[in-house]
């Protein structure tokens, strides 16, 4: 890997923090609301024992990041790269999630932007996993321009297997439509 997943990244809107063992309780204040994990797979994450477990798998990931708002500093969520697949050229970015009040605000598209920017530098593929019932997701997905291969099952680290869709941008589709979103 020739290229670096721990590295500070900012626009307009967000700013990522490299995750930090330290960052756990600043996290968990936007994890413990329930509504946050409505529509994702593991939908108890708010639970402290659980979340700890789906943050311990974050720090591990070595790709993980807050998401802070650009202009009040506050923590509003996380999302991380994982998954290089040397072979394909391909990295995956998931386990993203977002305070309710960030939702609907651009916040998402704009931090995927930024990641995809970022990372297309380096790699020809990047991958997404959506929980096959996360519709908000889904429809994300489309306005970013990721193209669905296929329904797979995800292990995700420490918590039960789920289905999820698949999705990929590749650079090539990203230089001629994606940048301009």
């Amino acid at each position: 890997m020739n290229f670096s997943t721990r590295i500070r990244l900012e626009n307009e809107l967000a700013v990522l923090e490299p995750l930090e063992e330290s960052d756990f309780e600043r996290l968990y204040s936007v994890a413990s609301d329930p509504a946050v994990w409505a529509n994702h797979p593991n939908k108890n994450r708010c639970e402290r024992e659980v979340f700890q477990n789906f943050f311990n798998g974050a720090v591990k990931s070595g790709g993980a990041y807050l998401i802070c708002d650009k202009k009040t500093e506050k923590v509003i969520g996380g999302t991380r790269f994982y998954g290089y697949d040397k072979d394909r050229n391909s990295i995956l970015i998931g386990y993203t999630f977002y305070g309710t009040e960030y939702w609907g605000k651009g916040y998402n598209h704009s931090v995927k932007k930024m990641m995809l920017n970022y990372i297309f530098q380096f790699v020809d593929s990047v991958i997404f996993h959506v929980g096959a019932e996360n519709y908000r997701s889904q429809g994300a997905m489309k306005k970013l321009g990721a193209k669905k291969l296929r329904e797979i099952v995800v292990a995700y680290y420490g918590e039960p297997d789920r289905r999820n869709v698949e999705y990929e941008i590749t650079k090539q589709d990203w230089l001629k439509f994606g940048e301009n979103q």
